[in-house]
């Protein structure tokens, strides 16, 4: 092994390696013994545990003089330890716990094996978990009789050196990414994307809803898919048989009140006016499930507190009541706000907000993510398909200008997602003969701009340019037209100035805002007084 000392360590075999004190007991297998007998596996020292009554301490006192024959190279240190029930799961982890915890680990100059062969069924697995997550720094051997018949072979046996380190293993490493492609497609599920940053998304959130059970954080506007991922890392879950209770789905925007603490806590019989029953809330509901709180960030403040007792105790009072009730729930929030401004102004928790912070993921809007646009018109095609029975599709020309239109700079997407659903269902909903031509886009596009202000603010633009209007570049017709609004919510030129350029203003000694604004407007052969009529 690379040079290095060999220490292995393990329990005595209170029955395997307990065969009688006479000569016939060379003639038996006992794991102990054999470990330090194979041809290819020498074993410097050898740490046996073993219990502290009397019976116990005699064999192992035996097996280390028989290892000192048999093998007089082999250090055997006879390591003591006390369990009153070895079946007993939490005491057998703990002292095993104790006991890594408290070894002088050198691995730099040793090589450590952990033989799993002897000890309770319990003792094995916290030896497996121990060394699996590398408290210690070692590798399992098992040993086992050989299945020959020559007699010494059988007494010396075999052994098998097990690597947790998994990539070692190509067909397991294999299976692990064929399982874990699976699960990326399954969360991607509905969600056609070609977004380089959103797809790293979503392989860490596959990650962390397989491997962690802290809350998870989604950020992202109305309509860019938080509730729809929020249940699909339940059903990943769930499918992992990570969770066996429900999926619960609250909007956090519409609890006000009294309400709000009810359908959250739940409430007794007569906590308040008009509870004329007892009601168990949104959280006992999730017990053993997950909690999904979209808009987490309109919670009063009252209701943050309780939350936050309830996600770190599993337990909280419902409203009226004296008892507490418990629920053990997987939390994940949604919001579009940015929380930590909400915390600055006091209208949010800072400790509740670093409870869910743990894990955050942006998921940006539509118009943050245009080249998803194209795989989305196909995906809403199919879905409207398949719900209706009637298979539609553009035509070449139509195609080409709603796609154009749909990632220009001009598409605002307010709505995300769901409003382009939305805009697909309505030109499939009217087409005739199964086709969407250039007229329904135009009527289409039409109807987004003018639900966006697009169309009033075009008209405003011609009224103040006339037929300048006709020559701006989009750049610079949607930077006028932000310029424009700003100036007529503004009470002076100046204030419209320290609002437009409240940036860079900073750098300079002495900020002229209303004539940096003056000049712009010039170029256009604009000033204040006209935009203010």
């Amino acid at each position: 092994m690379n040079g290095k000392r060999t220490v292995a360590i393990g329990f005595i075999g209170a029955t395997l390696d307990r065969v009688g004190k006479g000569a016939n007991r060379w003639n038996k297998w006992r794991p102990s013994i054999g470990l330090c007998q194979q041809a290819d596996l020498l074993i410097d020292r050898l740490e046996l545990i073993h219990g502290t009554d009397a019976r116990d301490l005699s064999l192992a006192e035996r097996i280390r003089a028989d290892i000192q024959q048999i093998s007089p190279e082999t250090e055997v240190r006879l390591q003591p330890m006390h369990l009153r029930n070895p079946w007993d799961f939490e005491e057998v982890y703990g002292a095993l716990h104790d006991f890594t915890s408290g070894y002088a680990f050198d691995t730099e100059y040793e090589d450590y094996l952990v033989h799993i062969t002897t000890g309770t069924h319990v003792a094995q697995i916290c030896w497996f978990l121990l060394t699996e997550a590398r408290y210690l720094p070692a590798r399992l051997v098992q040993t086992s009789p050989a299945r020959k018949r020559d007699e010494a072979a059988q007494v010396t046996g075999t052994h098998a050196l097990i690597d947790l380190d998994l990539s070692r293993y190509d067909r397991i490493a294999s299976r692990f990414q064929s399982k874990r492609l699976e699960s990326l497609a399954f969360l991607k599920s509905g969600i056609a994307t070609r977004n380089d940053a959103f797809n790293r998304s979503i392989e860490q959130i596959e990650r962390v809803a397989l491997r962690s059970s802290a809350p998870m954080l989604l950020i992202g506007p109305t309509g860019a898919g938080k509730s729809f991922l929020a249940r699909r890392v339940y059903e990943l879950k769930r499918s992992r048989h990570l969770v066996d209770g429900r999926f619960v789905e609250v909007n956090c925007a519409t609890l006000r009140g009294d309400g709000a603490m009810s359908a959250l806590f739940g409430h007794i019989k007569g906590a308040f006016t008009g509870a004329q029953n007892a009601r168990d809330g949104l959280l006992r509901a999730a017990d053993g499930g997950m909690l999904f709180l979209d808009e987490i960030g309109e919670l009063g403040l009252d209701e943050q507190a309780m939350l936050l007792k309830a996600i770190e105790e599993k337990r909280f009072f419902p409203m009226g009541s004296d008892k507490e009730v418990s629920s053990d729930f997987l939390l994940i929030a949604g919001t579009h706000r940015d929380l930590r401004t909400r915390v600055a102004e006091g209208l949010f928790r800072e400790d509740l907000y670093a409870r869910i912070n743990l894990w955050t993921f942006e998921l940006p809007g539509l118009a943050g993510r245009r080249e998803d646009i194209e795989p989305n018109i196909d995906f809403e095609l199919e879905r409207h398909a398949r719900e209706q029975g009637r298979m539609v599709r553009f035509n070449l020309e139509a195609r080409r200008r709603y796609l154009a239109f749909a990632s220009s700079g001009e598409a605002a997407w307010q709505g995300n997602f769901r409003e382009l659903s939305a805009s697909i269902t309505r030109m499939a909903t009217l087409a005739d003969s199964g086709r969407i031509d250039e007229a329904q886009v135009e009527e289409e596009i039409t109807r987004l701009r003018r639900a966006w202000g697009l169309a009033q603010r075009q008209d405003a633009l011609g009224d103040l340019l006339g037929e300048q209007a006709a020559g701006l570049d989009l750049f610079d017709r949607l930077q006028l037209q932000a310029v424009i609004e700003v100036c007529r919510q503004a009470d002076s030129l100046s204030e419209a100035g320290r609002r437009l350029y409240q940036v860079s203003r900073l750098a300079k000694a002495q900020p002229n805002d209303a004539d940096r604004l003056r000049k712009y407007l010039a170029r256009f052969g604009l000033d204040w007084q006209v935009l203010r009529q």
